[in-house]
């Protein structure tokens, strides 16, 4: 079922060095509103939509939020690529460091690991794809915040188009919601 391109979503190649905002990128991998919780909500979901349209749409955003992980998490590996441990401890990531190593491990940004609770599946359709619109709303709001903290085009540029997608996602239930809705669900 699934294929897997072995190239990015969108191309990264960060130049700078950057471990506090290598920090506030870890909330997008393994924080409440991150693309990990974002993949695993639909693809929780999809399997209680009351059609194939339903379905398909939930697995196909469920299968790019996972190439948003992938993103986020290239962006972390470049941003502290070749860090000393001085480093490391001055951006906040000593304890990071001291349980991870340079690994990369689903947590958010203060040090929370990720947890199934950052998503909900209710087997209500329609309160699911509400669940949805919100996620991809605050999902996109934190990207926002990102942009907003960086000056390096080099991380715009991906935050940017992994913004915009959250906006695509949110139109898509935005119109299954609707669809549903229509239908008396």
């Amino acid at each position: 079922m699934y294929k897997y391109d072995k190239k990015l979503e969108f191309p990264i190649c960060i130049h700078k060095k950057n471990l506090k905002m290598a920090k506030y990128l870890i909330e997008q991998f393994g924080g409440a509103n991150g693309e990990l919780a974002a993949s695993f909500r639909y693809f929780s979901q999809k399997f209680t939509m009351p059609d194939d349209m339903g379905k398909a749409l939930l697995n196909d955003i469920a299968t790019e939020e996972l190439a948003h992980v992938e993103m986020i998490c290239t962006m972390i590996h470049e941003l502290t690529k070749d860090a000393s441990l001085e480093e490391l401890e001055s951006a906040g990531l000593g304890c990071y460091y001291t349980e991870h190593g340079v690994g990369l491990f689903p947590q958010d940004s203060v040090g929370n690991p990720f947890t199934s609770a950052y998503f909900a599946v209710t087997g209500d359709v329609i309160a699911n794809l509400s669940e949805d619109m919100a996620a991809e709303q605050k999902a996109r709001a934190t990207y926002e915040a990102l942009i907003n903290i960086t000056d390096d085009e080099d991380i715009i540029g991906p935050l940017l188009f992994l913004r915009q997608r959250e906006v695509v996602h949110f139109n898509r239930f935005k119109e299954l919601y609707d669809y549903y809705k229509k239908l008396g669900y």
